[in-house]
């Protein structure tokens, strides 16, 4: 698995445009409803993200060996607004790999460090989520609405399954993390 994310971590940036190209088909006729199926079970199965209150990522980050805080790829991509970059946080095996693959992009920090980030992000209104891929949570992010590919997918192409709510998923991270 951690290949799987390695391998996301050194093309996050081309994977987050292809996704936003390919849910553009989402809008063809007739081709778009296969779009979105096929980019709703790929979600389900490989990299999806789930909603998290302050309250939920702040006891994630608690309870992670070690956590790093780098660029918001979505906002470093997209550039649709002036937003703080800094704002997302690794942990787990994310926190393993991102500083390793993007050097200089990712450093290690406290988790009081983390949580000060995270408590600046809520100010902003920002949204937070937690990242999977594959059996991996590795990543919370913050960012806006307007730049956030989870968020633009589901609000704008109608793929549900890339950003969903788990009423318990803060337990569900905090096992995997243990």
């Amino acid at each position: 698995m951690h290949h799987t994310l390695r391998f996301y971590g050194h093309n996050q940036h081309s994977i987050l445009k292809w996704y936003m190209r390919l849910a553009q088909l989402t809008r063809v006729p007739l081709l778009g409803k296969l779009v979105r199926l096929v980019a709703n079970s790929y979600g389900k199965r490989f990299h999806h993200g789930y909603v998290l209150s302050l309250d939920d990522a702040e006891k994630i980050i608690d309870a992670a060996k070690t956590v790093a805080i780098g660029t918001c790829s979505c906002r470093h991509v997209f550039h649709n607004c002036e937003g703080p970059e800094m704002s997302e946080i690794v942990i787990g095996t994310g926190a393993e790999i991102f500083p390793e693959v993007r050097f200089g992009e990712f450093k290690h920090v406290s988790k009081e460090e983390a949580k000060k980030v995270m408590r600046q992000c809520h100010d902003l209104k920002y949204i937070h989520t937690i990242q999977k891929c594959r059996d991996d949570f590795y990543a919370i992010c913050n960012c806006c609405s307007c730049c956030c590919v989870p968020l633009r997918l589901l609000r704008d192409h109608g793929i549900g399954s890339a950003l969903v709510r788990e009423k318990d998923i803060a337990a569900a991270v905090i096992r995997g993390l243990v």
